[in-house]
């Protein structure tokens, strides 16, 4: 089937290694088969088809195909493009609901991520957990541990994210500008995180949150980490504190799940939740830009990080087309 562009997401985090020439892939190649990096070069510029947040209309089908049917908006991942073909079954129960603004459907595989790292915590009702990094990933990390029985405490330098991350269930938030230790803080108040999820992808921030953990407790690296690892010293508390560190990415579900769960399940299971309205994604878009200011945006992520949250591009319609929702989001915001 042929699907028409309406939204495509930015991520921030892994599009900006790319923009900033700081993703492996651009100066390693990955193995798939040995699943190493090698020497080589996985991608070259111009990257294409880089994205993995959109939403689209299905404007046309092959002849034997029903599902989804034509005139659908359906959400997936096909990349920073007006149009996509795609096989019929990658779009199978991917259909959004009458009434639901299509804008949502950006945050699917980014909540499939958050909720991926969240399984990987393997959470427990009352247990306190950290949470490093307060971006959009982290933010909805946070509700989800929330709605999962966790205390999340919220740890973060800039304050307007402080601020919804108590809005998405943190019961206490962490400046880390301050240059404090989030680790010494927590421990004033409790004996220690059981789980930390770290999302900055900062190194630094990985080794406080093994700070951050109490004996034999958990962090998960859900962070896409940049070069050397400069500042985790794993001879200090991830040593003498026993600490488990796991890694989280969206390539694969915790291996004890993997028997139940799967990627699919996760992005249904989060988009499930944002129509129940259970989890408010639409307070996260601060942008919203053409396409075509493609060069514009990422130079507003790269230098103006603070001021942005979820940015989305925007696909015109043909002129043919009325699209009354698209001109809710036209607007910078």
């Amino acid at each position: 089937m042929r699907v028409r562009t309406r939204y495509s997401g930015v991520s921030a985090g892994t599009e900006l290694t790319a923009y900033r020439g700081t993703n492996p892939y651009l100066s390693r190649k990955w193995d798939t088969e040995r699943r190493l990096f090698v020497e080589g070069q996985t991608h070259a510029y111009p990257l294409a088809g880089w994205g993995y947040q959109e939403v689209g209309e299905v404007v046309e089908a092959a002849p034997d195909v029903t599902d989804p049917p034509v005139g659908s908006l359906v959400w997936g991942v096909w990349g920073h493009r007006a149009e996509a073909v795609l096989p019929a079954d990658r779009l199978a129960g991917h259909v959004l609901p009458p009434g639901v603004d299509p804008l949502v459907g950006v945050f699917a595989r980014v909540g499939a991520i958050a909720l991926n790292a969240v399984h990987a915590a393997d959470i427990h009702l009352g247990d306190q957990l950290a949470i490093f990094g307060q971006g959009v990933i982290g933010l909805l990390a946070t509700r989800l541990a929330r709605l999962s029985g966790a205390r999340v405490i919220a740890a973060e330098g800039i304050p307007a994210r402080l601020e919804l991350a108590k809005a998405f269930g943190a019961v206490e938030t962490f400046d880390v500008a301050t240059g404090a230790s989030c680790a010494e803080f927590v421990r004033k108040r409790i004996t220690g995180c059981d789980t930390a999820i770290e999302l900055s992808g900062n190194v630094r921030a990985l080794h406080e949150a093994i700070r951050t953990v109490r004996q034999g407790g958990r962090v998960v690296a859900a962070g896409f980490y940049q070069g050397d690892g400069l500042g985790l010293r794993l001879g200090e508390e991830f040593h003498h504190n026993q600490v488990h560190l796991v890694s989280s990415q969206i390539g694969g579900v915790a291996s004890w799940l993997s028997h139940r769960w799967d990627v699919e399940r996760l992005q249904r299971t989060f988009m499930e939740l944002v129509y129940r309205e259970e989890v408010d994604v639409a307070r996260l878009v601060t942008h919203v830009l053409p396409a075509t200011q493609a060069a514009e945006a990422y130079e507003l992520l790269d230098h103006h990080a603070a001021d942005v949250l979820q940015l989305v591009f925007s696909f015109p319609d043909p002129p043919d087309d009325d699209c009354p929702e698209e001109s809710q989001h036209q607007e910078v915001t």
